[in-house]
């Protein structure tokens, strides 16, 4: 079984994501076309995140929520997809918290109040936090930040 160190050519995210499974489906290889690796495209696509979080605040309450939910969304959307494609496990954390939180908010816009009093935006670091903690266990324990069933030899 392949456990994810030889696979794709190169490691994406500055080194930081394991490298990506082959792409053997038409959905992997529309994924990989549409999702940045590396570089500029992955920056700009986190600052495009962080702007949402940073605009929302000082939009009106139903527009609020909605770009709170719009930037859980594109942030769920990114780890889902490089979860399917690379493993990564805090990926596995945040991209299920952060559709959930994009769910849950978008609900809120529809009735036209934050029932969690307006607290989205930490939930969104919350969901960061844990799925981090989340990979950092998962390090320590496999000797890897992939999601396979082997451990690295050597790994605790």
């Amino acid at each position: 079984m392949n456990d994810g160190h030889d696979c794709g050519s190169g490691r994406a995210l500055y080194g930081w994501s394991p490298a990506r499974l082959p792409a053997d489906t038409p959905g992997k290889r529309l994924i990989d076309r549409i999702l940045p690796a590396s570089g500029a495209p992955v920056t700009l696509y986190y600052a495009a995140v962080i702007a949402l979080l940073m605009l929302a605040p000082y939009l009106p309450k139903r527009a609020e929520l909605a770009v709170d939910g719009l930037a859980a969304l594109a942030a769920a959307a990114w780890c889902c997809a490089n979860f399917w494609r690379c493993r990564h496990a805090h990926c596995g954390v945040t991209g299920t918290g952060w559709f959930a939180l994009a769910t849950f908010t978008f609900v809120e816009v529809g009735i036209g109040h934050s029932v969690i009093g307006g607290y989205e935006q930490p939930a969104f670091l919350g969901i960061l936090l844990t799925g981090l903690a989340f990979e950092a266990y998962w390090y320590l324990t496999r000797g890897t930040n992939a999601v396979t069933r082997q451990r690295r030899p050597g790994a605790t």
